[in-house]
């Protein structure tokens, strides 16, 4: 139950600081462009980035596509991480707090999300963490490193 209540308050939590963020850069596109120069960035990946925040906080709440999910997953990680590099490299260490922050949430939504959703990811921490155990019993005895697919147990079927 634990895992639930993590699951939901970090997505939550999580969507509300994409949403935001998505806002801000329409409510104050001239000074989101201006702060995006200072970092590097060309001003025209403004709108883009609102556009990819906003669907990536409905592909994890909506949950259409298990794979789907876990990209949007991916795509966040790599923005928060980056975001958070970029303020670390151009030395305003501290404006890099929401995207730690961010990441931190996104570190408890993503492992908790097997034990609070219907269809669990294949690339989750549950399913990770079966392996394991499954290697060291009995029934595992004629399996080789060769037959171990890297998919989680996702396999999709190309005669559909």
């Amino acid at each position: 139950m634990t895992a639930q209540y993590t699951y939901w308050i970090s997505t939550a939590l999580l969507s509300l600081l994409y949403l935001t963020s998505a806002t801000l850069y329409v409510a104050k596109t001239a000074w989101v462009r201006q702060q995006l120069a200072e970092l590097g960035y060309p001003g025209y990946l403004v709108p883009l980035l609102v556009v990819v925040k906003v669907l990536a906080v409905a592909a994890v709440l909506w949950r259409v596509s298990v794979p789907l999910s876990d990209l949007a997953y991916a795509g966040m990680f790599f923005h928060l991480l980056l975001a958070a590099l970029a303020h670390v490299g151009a030395r305003k260490a501290r404006e890099a707090m929401p995207a730690a922050v961010g990441l931190v949430l996104l570190a408890a939504s993503w492992t908790t999300q097997n034990a609070a959703r219907e269809i669990p990811s294949p690339y989750g921490v549950v399913a990770a963490a079966n392996v394991p155990a499954f290697l060291a019993s009995k029934d595992a005895q004629f399996v080789t490193g060769y037959s171990l697919a890297p998919d989680g147990g996702f396999i999709i079927d190309s005669a559909r």
